[in-house]
């Protein structure tokens, strides 16, 4: 972030030297005066796109449309965007087009929460022409102007308003709260893929129950696939450190992973990391055997060991011990199996047909159990006494 905030101080005063304005704005300027760790610093400008081209060498056009053009020339890349007002929102998810200004205070009014319309010159003098800092201070989440408006304009604003207060455990300022209360149902309009963004950010919180009682109490539970609000209780011990865990709970305590997976559009990796959970889960209450920490990688492990913490159930043994027991199976991938599907067929007097794989996965139970040492002529012999006079 130290190299982000001298780049873009750079920017902005070859900016400001070729006679235009420029301003650190955003969440980075917000972070910084949480004192919180930020993400990327951006630069607004009242420099129009094809003016920002000509004072850099070195540039790519990444939404030019939007007055946003990417800067090379100070070795980190830095988003700079003109100073703009956004055109008529009528489908409450994007404007129909932006009009470039030079005013900065027509910039910052167009943005949706105060903590986020403070902007910063590169001397560190702040511009806070909407009580930013105040609300800062005092721990609220407040629109810009009428709330109402913001809102209508964008209904992803809504959720993010939910995101924030979960994240800097900040409250929702009343007016805000009534008009996302007003306006819940229109979060319909928003593209679930932006929905799923905000509620990632949500699960992976400091305070995810409080952003689920956001939720619920501001009435977008209601609006959102998954029944949050028929759940609210259940999150109370919930904590994770991958937004993954909050897919595969919701999923969980909805008996229905296909139905999350295909609400929010959710990737494949996820679809196929809340099968996984929710199977090791399943025979977690059985009682995992060395197979199962052979088969799952230790996050599924601890997201099912997790849940079932949540749901109050008993465990007869400790988290810490899902990563002794995995290190300590005699092998760790099919692949340090010390026999292969061709000895088998060997061993078989080379007759293929479809006992190999049901051999192999035998033999990797009993190298997993401790029947069988992996050593190949043990295996051989477990192969030959043993699975084929069973067979």
């Amino acid at each position: 972030m130290k190299q982000q905030w001298q780049a873009a101080k750079q920017v902005i005063r070859q900016l400001e030297t070729a006679g235009f304005e420029a301003v650190f704005v955003g969440g980075a300027v917000r972070d910084a005066l949480l004192g919180r760790p930020g993400h990327d610093v951006d630069v607004a400008t009242s420099a129009l796109p094809e003016e920002v081209k000509t004072v850099f060498g070195k540039t790519v056009d990444v939404g030019i449309a939007h007055g946003t053009i990417l800067v090379l020339d100070a070795g980190e890349p830095i988003e700079v965007t003109t100073y703009r007002t956004d055109g008529e929102y009528v489908d409450h998810r994007r404007p129909d087009g932006v009009i470039f200004v030079r005013s900065l205070e027509e910039d910052l009014k167009r943005r949706d929460f105060t903590m986020n319309a403070i902007a910063m010159r590169a001397d560190e003098q702040i511009i806070d022409l909407y009580g930013g800092r105040d609300d800062i201070a005092k721990e609220v989440i407040r629109a810009v102007g009428n709330p109402s408006d913001r809102f209508a304009e964008d209904a992803l604003r809504m959720l993010r308003a939910v995101r924030f207060s979960a994240q800097l455990g900040f409250t929702i300022e009343p007016a805000t709260l009534a008009a996302v209360k007003e306006h819940a149902h229109e979060i319909a309009f928003v593209a679930h893929e932006r929905i799923a963004a905000e509620l990632e950010k949500i699960w992976v919180s400091a305070a995810p129950k409080a952003g689920i009682d956001s939720l619920v109490e501001s009435g977008l539970a209601h609006h959102l696939p998954g029944h949050i609000e028929d759940h609210q209780a259940r999150w109370t011990s919930f904590c994770a450190n991958k937004a993954a865990v909050g897919w595969a709970y919701l999923a969980f305590l909805n008996k229905d992973g296909q139905g999350i997976v295909e609400s929010y559009r959710l990737s494949n990796k996820i679809k196929n990391f809340i099968q996984q959970v929710l199977a090791a889960y399943n025979k977690l209450l059985d009682g995992w055997l060395p197979f199962d920490y052979f088969t799952y990688e230790q996050d599924v492990l601890e997201a099912a060991f997790d849940f079932a913490i949540w749901e109050g159930k008993a465990l007869p043994f400790q988290k810490e011990e899902i990563s002794r027991k995995k290190e300590s199976l005699p092998i760790q991938a099919r692949q340090e199996l010390a026999a292969n599907g061709h000895d088998f067929i060997e061993w078989h007097e080379g007759k293929g047909g479809p006992w190999l794989k049901e051999a192999i996965e035998q033999a990797l139970l009993a190298v997993l159990s401790g029947e069988v040492q992996n050593n190949k002529e043990q295996i051989r012999d477990w192969f030959i006494h043993d699975f084929l006079n069973e067979g």
